[in-house]
């Protein structure tokens, strides 16, 4: 039998356009508060949706994306329940021009995101009944939106698990979910609430989480953690928050392994905290492999403190390198075996705690109250110690908040010169 030459069986073969095989566009639908009808198609501008009710009885699928008219308003809650994928997120944007749309209603949390590999920007959640945004799904991304007047602006579940949350803006996210006397309970005003793990919150402005409270007298984080594992906080600027970070695990739970990096902690209320965590004698504790490397922090009022390690510090509770904190009051606070530091730069009234090698305590000679940056002949200039890529979370967030590269000897502080 003769056979056939390659050539001439390629010449049998059905012609298949190459754009087959790539991934097939999904639809985008639009939703206009003002100008839209539930019973349009919802797939142009002109024939968009009008409620969040036909959004989420939508069978969205991997590629879709759903638009927002900016200038919109809506009352939530926006429920996200599909399921994207890595390749084929499902998206969320504004179109238009004016400010982002926003939802709000104290009925419920404004927009819930239940599914995975979702990319959501182009949004304002504003004064919701708990959460602005609620991250219960894993490897979402939320960006360029804009949370206030929340209990928390964002807060990932204890499902949620591998999601970002950056370039994002949460401003006076101050209210309290339980404000009662005794008890040692009081909770809220969270910029950012993490109870999930391997989250990454990068490149917020976080502003005015700070709220009154019965048992503190005040209270409030720009990201707080409680029973979540390996969350990265990095980049982000915070002013005028009660603390930065607070960290906490109930009993049988962790929160272990949370990095803080090249983030800009500044404030003007006279009480202030940048970093507080545990060790095992306490309620909430231990708290087990907290990092905490190149921070620029200043909080100038006497009732401030820097960091805070206490009832049964250790360097398995707590890691410090290459930080600038200069406060009014307590520049750091240990007890037990205390913290593994270096290569840092301290100013404050009072310091309970061992310098560790290369850390000063010095004035940091900040530009000024507000700008971090060092101005010449600072000792936080060259003052940093070596780090792998590991301390700071990975080569990809190997630079300064600036974006600058690390190279060359280190200054200690967000700021690389």
């Amino acid at each position: 039998m003769r056979l056939l030459s390659v050539a001439v069986l390629a010449s049998l073969l059905p012609v298949v356009p190459s754009t087959a095989f790539a991934a097939t566009a999904g639809t985008t639908y639009y939703v206009d508060s003002r100008g839209g009808d539930d019973a349009a198609d919802g797939t142009t501008a002109a024939t968009a949706w009008k409620s969040l009710e036909k959004v989420a009885a939508a069978e969205l699928k991997p590629g879709d994306t759903v638009a927002f008219k900016r200038g919109g308003s809506f009352t939530g809650p926006l429920k996200l329940e599909a399921n994207g994928t890595a390749a084929q997120p499902i998206t969320v944007k504004a179109y238009g021009s004016g400010p982002l749309a926003k939802i709000s209603g104290t009925d419920d949390d404004c927009v819930v995101v239940n599914g995975d590999h979702w990319k959501i920007s182009g949004l304002r959640a504003s004064n919701c009944r708990w959460a602005g945004f609620e991250l219960g799904g894993d490897s979402n991304e939320l960006s360029r939106v804009e949370a206030d007047r929340n209990i928390a602006g964002v807060f990932v579940t204890p499902t949620g698990s591998r999601n970002t949350i950056r370039d994002s803006v949460l401003t006076d996210n101050n209210r309290m979910s339980v404000n009662d006397d005794g008890g040692d309970n009081d909770s809220g005003a969270f910029g950012v609430l993490l109870n999930g793990d391997d989250n990454v919150v990068t490149g917020n402005t976080i502003t005015g989480s700070f709220a009154k409270s019965a048992d503190y007298g005040t209270d409030g984080a720009a990201v707080e953690i409680f029973n979540g594992d390996r969350n990265k906080v990095t980049h982000n600027i915070s002013r005028n928050n009660e603390t930065f970070t607070e960290l906490g695990a109930q009993k049988g739970k962790t929160a272990g392994g949370n990095l803080f990096a090249f983030n800009v902690v500044t404030s003007s209320r006279s009480r202030g905290s940048f970093l507080i965590t545990r060790g095992s004698r306490h309620i909430v504790g231990p708290v087990k492999g907290t990092i905490a490397v190149h921070n620029s922090v200043y909080l100038p009022a006497k009732d401030t403190i820097g960091w805070s390690c206490h009832d049964g510090c250790s360097p398995s509770i707590l890691k410090l390198r290459n930080n600038v904190i200069a406060v009014g009051g307590e520049a750091g606070w240990e007890d037990g075996a205390g913290a593994d530091e270096a290569g840092s730069v301290y100013q404050g009234r009072t310091a309970t705690f061992k310098l560790g090698p290369k850390s000063v305590v010095a004035d940091p000679k900040f530009a000024s109250r507000t700008d971090l940056r060092l101005r010449a002949g600072s000792p936080a200039l060259g003052r940093g110690v070596a780090l792998t890529a590991k301390w700071y979370g990975g080569k990809a967030f190997g630079k300064d908040v600036k974006g600058k590269a690390l190279s060359g000897p280190l200054d200690a502080g967000a700021y690389q010169q």
